[in-house]
């Protein structure tokens, strides 16, 4: 095995070892330019490579300069995928168990890339173990991932809660709110549905008592014009 590091400090590391039979065999040192031999069966092999200085300095001039060189021509060949980021999209869905009254609540992260995240449910701001369950990292098509948690909690608890998502496509962390439950939302839309047949049934009332107070005041009018028509003064024959 082998392998070259350059830091942010332009500092170079590197390693090369051999191994055998599952152990490590043999081991170069950079800095003393020396090979270590933890199992005295490679002790012949270190005497013979301690000797040629050529070779110990070739082995170190390729940690930190060949392998440099072609680590930069990798990194500059992927750099776009290395690079890449996209923030998570966050939502948060919840149902309420008829038997007990609990609510579950399901915190899903989707659309995220790298695959690293940080995502927990916190109450009062501290992170909550207790009844939450997990699924896995998973891969969508697009190259992004998406992952999901749920927690079950007493409805009377609701606003204590947040889902905390943490990202390195984030500048900041999101926390999401908890929603009303289903059973908040349609009993609210009854309420809303009976309101307006309410309503509704308070016009149609007043329109009929307008209509038939409007009829009533024609049949009176027309009532007293036949009784004025029918008296002393009228020209009619008998």
């Amino acid at each position: 095995m082998y392998g070259c590091e350059l830091r942010g400090n332009q500092s170079k590391g590197g390693f090369m070892r051999f191994g055998y039979d599952g152990r490590t065999f043999i081991t170069f040192d950079k800095k003393t330019l020396t090979w270590v031999a933890p199992d005295s069966q490679a002790q012949i092999t270190q005497r013979k490579w301690d000797a040629d200085s050529g070779f110990n300095q070739g082995t170190k001039a390729y940690l930190e300069e060949e392998c440099i060189e072609w680590l930069k021509r990798y990194l500059s060949f992927r750099k776009e995928t290395l690079l890449r980021t996209e923030a998570p999209v966050v939502t948060v869905s919840s149902k309420t168990e008829a038997d007990d009254g609990m609510e579950t609540h399901v915190c899903r992260v989707d659309g995220f890339y790298p695959k690293e995240i940080d995502a927990a449910w916190r109450r009062d701001g501290e992170v909550w173990r207790q009844d939450t369950f997990r699924g896995f990292v998973a891969p969508n098509a697009d190259g992004t991932y998406h992952y999901w948690l749920s927690i079950r909690i007493d409805p009377q608890e609701r606003d204590r809660y947040r889902c905390h998502v943490e990202h390195d496509s984030l500048w900041k962390p999101v926390d999401k709110a908890l929603k009303e439950s289903n059973l908040g939302l349609i009993i609210g839309c009854v309420v809303a549905v009976v309101a307006v047949v309410l309503v509704i049934v308070g016009i149609v009332g007043i329109l009929v008592f307008l209509k038939k107070h409007q009829e009533g005041y024609k049949a009176a009018l027309t009532s007293d014009k036949k009784s004025h028509s029918s008296g002393p003064g009228s020209n009619e024959a008998i």
